[in-house]
């Protein structure tokens, strides 16, 4: 997903196979590793977790609209709260912080996921844009990428309080096929902190919610990915 030319060969492959879905849930992404440049000189973190999964939505949206109540399901993270948007250094060149730069990744995520429901809303479109969290889960999410403490700590010190990776699954399965879901809602655990526990509605921040701050991240998206919904920006 960081690299748009394989985005757009996936969605030209589902194209051409006729392949017509009812649901896309964005979930990939990496954690908190080195700075990382992708070819096209993006953070790789911002690049994979947030502009491969707005490319892949916008080209893929159409093929949705005829879908049996089609939805499109974003994974955040509860770490958006804490997170804001680099807007005048993206890519880290001043100062990089790897869990910095993930939490903005998973911000970016909330105000996209938050901006396309307003936006499909406002078109009339039958898709409907929701988003989930999946808490503290147990995956290789926390090992794969990040090194030093950041790996100690989430890999190892903190792990007796993750969930399996089955029961962080259930708010973006929650989100991605309950009948009572409304477009532009947050899942995530019902636990303490949200950390774990059985899907339930939870707050986005307001962060995720400013449409001065979702304006600016679609348009710069659209920018940096080369993809257009065509969906009108909400009065």
């Amino acid at each position: 997903l960081s690299d748009p030319d394989s985005v757009r060969a996936c969605a030209d492959r589902l194209r051409s196979d006729g392949v017509r879905p009812d649901v896309l849930v964005n979930n990939a992404g990496v954690m908190a590793p080195p700075r990382t440049l992708t070819a096209r000189g993006h953070e790789v973190q911002f690049a994979a977790n947030h502009l491969g999964h707005f490319a892949l939505t916008g080209l893929l949206l159409d093929l949705m609209a005829d879908g049996d109540d089609p939805r499109v399901v974003t994974v955040t993270s509860a770490n958006h709260r804490q997170a804001r948007i680099f807007f005048q250094d993206l890519a880290g060149e001043r100062r990089y912080s790897p869990m910095g730069y993930y939490n903005q990744s998973k911000l970016a995520n909330a105000v996209f996921g938050r901006e396309l429901h307003r936006r499909l809303s406002a078109a009339g479109s039958p898709v409907r844009s929701l988003l989930a969290h999946p808490g503290y889960s147990s995956t290789n999410l926390q090992t794969s990428a990040p090194v030093g403490m950041v790996r100690l700590l989430f890999g190892r010190l903190l792990l007796p309080l993750a969930q399996p990776s089955h029961q962080g699954a259930l708010p973006q399965l929650y989100a991605a096929t309950a009948p009572d879901v409304q477009g532009g809602e947050l899942f995530g655990p019902d636990g303490m902190g949200e950390l774990r526990g059985a899907p339930k509605r939870v707050e986005l921040a307001p962060r995720a919610t400013d449409p001065e701050t979702a304006g600016r991240l679609w348009q710069l998206s659209e920018e940096l990915t080369g993809v257009r919904f065509g969906l009108p920006a909400p009065a």
